[in-house]
């Protein structure tokens, strides 16, 4: 597998996968990022598409054999709205950047993808100047928030719980100075 930023040369395969079968077309990603009230799928196509255009860093694709298999929306944490993380304004200086949620087409899942996207995750938030990076897990009975993963994987991956946002999910860290063989993938 291979790992890239999605950029504007890379905006065509983002949209490939999310528009394919299972694709999260339904959201474009933008949950956590805001948005005008009421705003419609293409309306939350175009303003991802915006970001990207503008050089804002929305996250990583994984491609399997050149095609693209794997999303994971991964930014500084100013990126996203103050809900994703809770109460915390801790990041005065940006250097915590926030993994929102993670898709893997359907025939790859339970194949070790989405640790090799988070460990992809991890070193590009750390080559582009994080020190932190930050989950929102659940626990895996949750109903809702799955697209964010599940607290055991992220503690395998040597995050530690320190907070909760909002009523299921809990707010996870990594130091990247520490991250160890997480981020060589």
């Amino acid at each position: 597998m291979a790992f890239h930023e999605v950029d504007c040369d890379r905006w065509g395969d983002l949209e490939r996968l999310f528009e394919s079968r299972g694709g999260p077309k339904y959201c474009w990603c933008m949950v956590w990022r805001s948005m005008p009230k009421g705003a419609g799928q293409v309306t939350k196509k175009a303003a991802l598409e915006r970001r990207v255009r503008e050089g804002v860093p929305v996250g990583i694709l994984g491609y399997a054999d050149g095609e693209p298999v794997a999303w994971c929306s991964v930014a500084p944490r100013g990126a996203y709205r103050a809900g994703l993380w809770g109460k915390s304004d801790e990041d005065a200086d940006g250097v915590v950047w926030s993994l929102a949620c993670f898709f893997v087409v359907r025939r790859l899942r339970r194949r070790g993808v989405a640790r090799r996207l988070l460990g992809a995750a991890v070193a590009h938030a750390r080559s582009r100047g994080a020190s932190v990076l930050e989950a929102y897990p659940v626990d895996p009975d949750s109903p809702s928030y799955r697209f964010m993963g599940f607290v055991p994987f992220f503690e395998t991956a040597g995050f530690r719980k320190v907070g909760v946002a909002g009523s299921r999910r809990h707010v996870m860290r990594l130091g990247l100075e520490r991250a160890g063989d997480l981020g060589s993938a």
